[in-house]
């Protein structure tokens, strides 16, 4: 098996590892670092403005001449704007979420970008891959964040099934036997958030990396089911606030209005009882802060070595 193979020859990368596009803080330092390591690091737009994103791009090119990316969430107000930039810029590769990016797809495609958007159903999917992106990503319920009903093992191979285009398996995935787990799923790699959140070029807060280090595999809860988006976070006392009013039947916006700023208020500012501490199930499985080659290569190294194992056993 080898690995990287494909993705090396479509996007130029030496491994197939996708840095997940995390909003706040997945900044030029650590899209850089990741990319300089071998992987795709991604820049996570969110909902900040066109300017950030064209500083944060100039700032990894200046930084590395590997391929990197910029994750688009399609519901930012300035998604028109971020479009713009990054095809400015020509950007090796856009991911997408929180929408359909058909619309953007043939503009991004004539400058030479690859498209993946982020999936998590088979309808979707196939969709997709009808509107011309080079690839998806089908990420299943066990991530951090904004999630959907299906799990990884479950959701790769039927999306690998029904496309013909490359599928990048997210979610549940830490090391590099989710990676060689996702390749046998027919996945031709692997996107990983939770881990690079302790990366040390991850600009996330200290106690915010700390509470990831230190959860246990039962640590997330699910919160946001009642509002039609649910959201995986760490055990704290805003989510259990949450849920309690979830319970209570509070409307959709008082509980929108509940979470807003959130997010930030626990990366940036390091509240770790009434911030959002997004964080996928895999946090249980990270016990230490490394730098993003130490991560990228012991990945690697995993995979080598249980790739070999299988081998032997077969």
């Amino acid at each position: 098996m080898v690995l990287g193979g494909y993705l090396s020859n479509l996007l130029g990368i030496r491994f197939p590892i996708f840095q997940g596009g995390m909003a706040w803080i997945s900044t030029a330092q650590l899209a850089a670092a990741v990319s300089e390591a071998g992987g795709l690091g991604i820049i996570g737009a969110g909902k900040l403005d066109a300017q950030w994103l064209q500083e944060q791009i100039r700032a990894v090119k200046q930084q590395t001449k590997a391929p990197f990316g910029v994750n688009v969430m399609l519901l930012s107000p300035h998604v028109e704007s971020i479009m713009q930039v990054i095809l400015d810029e020509k950007v090796p590769v856009v991911t997408t979420g929180a929408g359909n990016p058909g619309k953007y797809v043939t503009s991004l495609k004539e400058r030479g970008i690859k498209v993946f958007p982020v999936v998590s159903s088979v309808a979707l999917a196939r969709r997709l891959e009808k509107s011309g992106v080079d690839g998806l990503i089908a990420e299943g319920m066990e991530s951090g964040g904004h999630i959907g009903e299906i799990t990884t093992f479950s959701l790769v191979p039927q999306v690998v099934d029904a496309v013909s285009i490359p599928v990048i398996a997210a979610g549940g995935i830490a090391d590099g036997r989710g990676l060689v787990a996702a390749l046998a799923l027919g996945a031709s790699g692997v996107q990983i958030g939770t881990r690079f959140i302790v990366a040390e070029e991850c600009p996330a807060h200290p106690a915010y990396k700390e509470a990831i280090i230190k959860a246990g595999d039962r640590d997330t809860l699910v919160t946001g089911n009642s509002t039609g988006h649910p959201v995986r976070v760490l055990k704290n006392r805003f989510a259990r606030e949450l849920q309690e009013m979830e319970q209570r039947g509070v409307s959709k916006a008082e509980i929108e209005h509940f979470g807003e700023g959130k997010y930030p208020l626990a990366v940036l500012e390091g509240d770790i009882e009434r911030g959002s501490l997004m964080a996928g199930q895999v946090a249980g499985m990270i016990t230490k802060k490394q730098s993003a080659q130490e991560i990228v290569d012991e990945i690697m190294a995993q995979a080598a070595k249980v790739t070999a194992q299988l081998a032997a056993q077969i």
